[in-house]
């Protein structure tokens, strides 16, 4: 049976130091889990009598089921918690198609509680520290390391993805320096073209983005994904089944489908469809979407969340 324990909440998402508020973030766990089971259920009565291509189906309009889900639950939500833009339901389904999301790494003043806008730097200052400010600090240090050792002096680190047939497809790109400031000017105007207040949109300090595939690589990386997953279900060997579903969360999270919403979406996904193959409901790693992005393949598949599904 799935249950809100297979959801630990992203530290991402913890971004007020108010434990009433805390604990209304962490109720989210409880709208996945019961997503997640009743996807499990649909499935397990159709997924594995299929062939592959129609195994690919199936998993391809259960995603279509969950962005709806998602979207559903955004129209209903009291609001995101925090200081950011005001949440927009509609980028829950909007798809993410010529329009690549920036999200930005590293220290982020609005992520910490009472922090106050400074329009001279164009940054939050003060605060008090949150999970979300902290990850978010540790995330920008492992893209920092991770330029270092593969791109010094470089400002743009592209992400090749090596598929399990040979293929190499480039995924999400790391962004710095001039090139990061360029983004933010982009962003501004974006998000201002959407009727948003943009005054006090946090722009300064040190730059650092994430930036999604280009939509071909990410429309390769996906179909690989549901690849993987429908494949899984005829191996027989456990380590196998689960080298297949940790590539397809990768690649997942290298391709995501909308502006909004893709994180939980991918979580009741895998949460699913990984039951059906390990016999038991996998636990999602909580900063799972943050190790995909940003630490690259080899470090990313692997998470410490897996631990348990290991059979060694």
């Amino acid at each position: 049976m799935i249950t809100h324990d297979n959801f630990p909440t992203p530290d991402l998402a913890l971004r007020s130091t108010d434990p009433a508020e805390l604990a209304r973030v962490r109720q989210f766990a409880h709208h996945q889990a019961d997503a997640a089971e009743a996807l499990r259920q649909r499935l397990a009565e159709q997924l594995p009598a299929a062939d592959p291509d129609g195994r690919v189906l199936m998993l391809r309009r259960s995603l279509a089921e969950l962005i709806q889900w998602r979207y559903q639950l955004a129209l209903t939500a009291p609001g995101r918690l925090g200081i950011g833009i005001k949440l927009d339901a509609e980028r829950f389904r909007t798809p993410l198609r010529s329009d690549p999301n920036f999200d930005r790494l590293g220290t982020l003043g609005r992520l910490r509680a009472g922090a106050e806008w400074d329009p001279a730097t164009r940054t939050y200052r003060g605060g008090t520290a949150t999970p979300a400010s902290r990850i978010m600090d540790r995330y920008g240090r492992a893209a920092h390391a991770r330029f270092d050792a593969e791109a010094p002096g470089e400002d743009v680190l592209r992400n090749e993805v090596l598929l399990p047939d040979g293929r190499r497809v480039m995924g999400n790109r790391l962004v710095r320096g001039e090139p990061a400031a360029a983004l933010a000017r982009q962003l501004v105007i974006r998000v201002g073209g959407r009727g948003h207040d943009v005054s006090r949109m946090e722009i300064g300090g040190e730059l650092l983005f994430a930036v999604s595939a280009h939509d071909d690589d990410a429309d390769t990386l996906h179909a690989e994904a549901l690849r993987r997953l429908a494949n899984a279900l005829d191996e027989d060997d456990h380590r196998a089944r689960l080298w297949e579903w940790q590539t397809a969360r990768y690649l997942l999270y290298q391709s995501p489908r909308t502006k909004k919403g893709s994180d939980a979406v991918i979580r009741v996904f895998l949460v699913a469809v990984g039951t059906l193959l390990f016999g038991r409901p996998p636990v999602m790693q909580q900063d799972a979407d943050l190790r995909c992005a940003v630490l690259g393949q080899l470090d990313a598949t692997r998470m410490p969340a897996d631990t348990a599904l290991d059979p060694r």
